[in-house]
């Protein structure tokens, strides 16, 4: 893709295909980090997350030379651990049958001022947003990890997860509502 804002990308996937050690370093260097924080965000334990990761970048070497440049090397790694983790997973998450509404009222949305304060007041404590983040399924702490905590633009989120950009839009709506009512739920419980 001549003129491309990839076409820096697909010059070092070029060369990493060609096997140039330099190139497959700096690929790795340049993204491990945060493919890394991904697996772990999609994945069960810190192991397994090391286990996808080092998984997808030996599938992206593998397959380098099937890289076109039609999206930057990072999205494109990171849909190779999103494939990895689907692959490793033993058992398909349910999805959650709760509906939008029934979402925001166990999230505390729409309730009395004192009990907004509350919640907003519990959203500041990192130890209840860890263990609410920890409560999601695999594709709700997925899409939170790449847009929320990575910071990806919503073109790229959706490009990674195979979703146009309203639907990643309204599972992203539907993840923060979870993660919400999880911590809500936390607080509930004492947990």
């Amino acid at each position: 893709m001549p003129g491309s804002c990839f076409e820096g990308d697909l010059s070092l996937v070029q060369a990493v295909a060609r096997g140039d050690s330099a190139a497959r370093e700096r690929l790795a260097t340049d993204n491990y980090a945060t493919v890394l924080r991904y697996a772990r965000s999609i994945t069960d334990s810190r192991a397994a997350a090391e286990d996808v990761t080092q998984a997808a970048f030996l599938s992206a070497m593998a397959s380098a030379t099937h890289f076109r440049g039609e999206s930057s090397a990072r999205t494109w790694l990171l849909v190779i651990a999103r494939n990895e983790a689907a692959r490793s997973r033993r058992k398909a998450n349910l999805a959650s049958t709760q509906s939008l509404q029934e979402l925001a009222e166990a999230a505390g949305w729409g309730s009395t001022e004192e009990a907004r304060a509350s919640f907003a007041q519990q959203l500041e404590t990192h130890d209840a947003i860890e263990k609410g983040f920890a409560r999601l399924g695999v594709e709700e702490r997925g899409i939170l990890a790449l847009r929320d905590i990575e910071g990806l633009p919503g073109e790229e989120v959706a490009a990674v997860l195979g979703l146009s950009l309203p639907a990643m839009k309204s599972r992203l709506h539907r993840a923060r509502l979870e993660l919400a009512a999880a911590i809500k739920q936390g607080e509930r419980h004492g947990r």
